[in-house]
This record gives C-alpha cells, structure tokens and sequence, in this order.
C-alpha cells in the first residue's frame, strides 16, 4: 500500500502555503484487483497572488513598462497625439528620450490650428483675439519642449497668424528645420524673418505667401541656407519675384506656383533664367498679360516658345482648363484664391509630390484642437 504523503504547512510573506513534501523514497506501485496502479502524485505547491503575479509578467509581458526597448516605445507613442505625449514624457527619464525621438517629430502638422482673426483696412490687414496667440505660444511651448530640436518639418495653417515672438521662439528651439509651410506672413516683420531663417542653415524647402518686397527673403535664404532647393508661392508672381529669384537662388531645383496668379513675363524669366530649375509647376495659374491698351489679358494656351523652353524640364505641371474645377476657382476668384470657400484640403494639394501635404498628421489633430483652449 502506498505510503501517504506528508504534508508541512508554512507561512511565507503573511500568505499561507502547502507544500507536499514525499518520504526520501518513492511510493511503490499499488494493485488494485491483481491490476497494478500508478501511485498518486501530488499536487502541485500553491503559490501566493503576489508569485503568481511576477510569474505573469515574467512570462507573457517579457519586461516591464520601466525596461522596455526605446525602439519599442517609440513604435507605441507615435500613435499619440501632442496632448497625450505631454504626460507621457514626464513619466520617466527613458520615456522621455522615447517622445522625443526624431521619428516621431519629423514632422509637426499644425494644419488644423487657425487664429481667431477679423481682417482690417490698416496695416497688417489683420487683428487677432490676443487669446488666440497665447493659445499658440502654449501649444508651441509644449511641442518644442517635448522635441527637444527634433523637428524637420512645420507646417501651419493658411488662416494662422503667427507674431515675430512665436517664429523666433521656434526659429531658436527647432535649428534643423529643413521645411517650413507658413502661407500666412502678415504679422511677421522683416527683421523677424530673417532672424529666423539666419538659424535655419539646414532649411531646403518653404512655402510662403506673396510679399511687398521679395527681393530680401530670396538673399536671406542665397546667404543662410547653402542646402535650399524648393520654393512654393501661394498668391501672384510677377516680375519683381521672378527676377528676385532668378538672381539670388539661381540653383533652385523645384518651384511651385500652383493657384497663383502669374504674369507671362514672370514665367518668361522663370524658363530662360533658372538653368537648373528641374520641376515647373503652374497648374491652375491665371496667367496673363498687359494687353496696349492697358487692360489684363488672360492667357488660357502657352505658346509654342513657352512649351519647348518647358520641354527641358524634368517634370513640368500645367492646366488652364475651362472645364478644370480648380481652374474654375481661379476665374472666379480673379486670380486670388479665397481658400476658406473651398475643401479643408485643398490649399494643402500639389502635383509636385515632394510639396504636397497629404493627409494631417497625427500629433495635432482635431481632438488636440479642441482640447487646447486657453481660459
């Protein structure tokens, strides 16, 4: 007969535990009815929830939130929003680097994010509620401490008007910004922007609003940023532009004009001056021209001259279409476009892939438009 197991009770960390404990020697083998039968084993010992728990984590979890990979982590927090990472990061010392890894800040999409403005007669056309820029330096304040400098690319909203103390406190916060989307300059000083574009060296790309007087940005840009290749302007282009940028960016290698308004004299030196100029795009333009009578003419056809000068282009984008909706807009609007009438998404398409925005990015969104009011 098989011999009965020993049992010892303990008490371990406050929580009762049964061990079963066997005699040095194994229990023989019993019959029952001439028939031989394994002897019963024991149960298992019992564990306490607190074992249990670790064991858990040891085996389905691998490592704890505190141990995980930085790589990992960053996978995981590129899936938050601005609002959401500014806990986060003040979690931990590794969490922190996580949030601020430049795969998550390559880009900062403020597309969403416009000022409470009303427009005037006066110089600079525009008034902004004084909530709305307090709103903006602390959305700003919260990004640019989060990135620690990781930011690569900025893009803003049209109907965002920005003073020159938030783009100097980027400008110094953000030093290898490499594009920047700013349609809206109206605040914006001219020493304020070339402050700015003094720290940017590694700035390549910018989308900007037609100005008074271009001729300072284009040396600005010639002086500071030896990388610059990609311009886009959104507004009219005339002479005085292209001229400004014939002669300062001489080696520009993308221009966009896409919805501008452009006179065929500006195109004209576009085409015979920019020698490395690589990619054209006037899609949806209203080009025209000073007719002798002094009225606007209004070009729907490039001549010949124009086409084969445009033929050496690597890629070279153009519609002046009746039938073409966007262009449809352009007529009607007389050549400036009043993006607010139209599709939230529209001012952020190019046929030049490397201009055009896509979809918003994820770290402003709209649930961080609503939750980032200012009291």
């Amino acid at each position: 007969m098989a011999e009965r197991e020993s049992e010892i009770h303990a008490r371990h960390n406050g929580t009762s535990q049964i061990y079963s404990v066997w005699p040095r020697s194994p229990p023989e083998p019993a019959t029952v009815g001439g028939a031989l039968v394994a002897p019963r084993l024991p149960p298992p010992p019992a564990r306490s929830i607190r074992d249990l728990i670790i064991m858990g984590e040891s085996k389905w979890m691998g490592k704890r939130w505190e141990e995980m990979d930085t790589d990992v982590l960053v996978k995981i927090f590129k899936e938050l929003n601005l609002v959401e990472l500014s806990p986060v990061s003040q979690v931990c010392r590794l969490w922190r680097l996580a949030c601020s890894d430049p795969l998550i800040w390559g880009t900062l999409d403020f597309g969403l994010l416009k000022s409470n403005f009303i427009q005037t007669r006066a110089s600079p056309y525009i008034w902004v509620d004084d909530r709305s820029d307090k709103r903006l330096a602390k959305i700003l304040r919260v990004a640019m401490a989060i990135s620690r400098g990781n930011v690569n690319c900025m893009i803003f909203h049209y109907n965002l008007y920005m003073k020159d103390e938030h783009l100097h406190y980027i400008s110094q916060r953000s030093p290898h910004l490499k594009r920047l989307v700013m349609p809206a300059w109206n605040r914006i000083s001219r020493a304020g922007i070339c402050q700015a574009i003094e720290r940017w060296e590694e700035l390549e790309s910018l989308t900007m609003p037609t100005i008074g007087h271009p001729p300072y940005i284009m040396e600005g840009l010639a002086n500071n940023c030896k990388n610059f290749k990609e311009l886009k302007i959104m507004g009219s282009f005339d002479l005085l532009f292209a001229s400004a940028v014939t002669t300062y960016l001489p080696k520009l290698k993308v221009l966009s004009l896409r919805c501008s308004k452009v006179t065929m004299g500006a195109l004209q030196c576009v085409l015979n001056s920019l020698e490395h100029l690589e990619v054209l795009n006037i899609s949806h333009c209203l080009l025209f021209e000073m007719a002798t009578n002094g009225r606007r003419q209004v070009i729907h056809e490039l001549d010949n001259k124009a086409l084969e000068r445009a033929s050496r282009l690597r890629e070279f984008h153009h519609c002046q279409s009746r039938q073409c909706v966007a262009c449809q807009r352009m007529m009607l609007d007389e050549g400036i476009l009043r993006w607010y009438r139209y599709e939230d998404w529209f001012w952020r398409r190019d046929e030049v892939r490397s201009l055009d925005l896509k979809d918003y990015g994820r770290l402003f969104g709209a649930q961080c438009e609503m939750l980032t009011s200012v009291d």
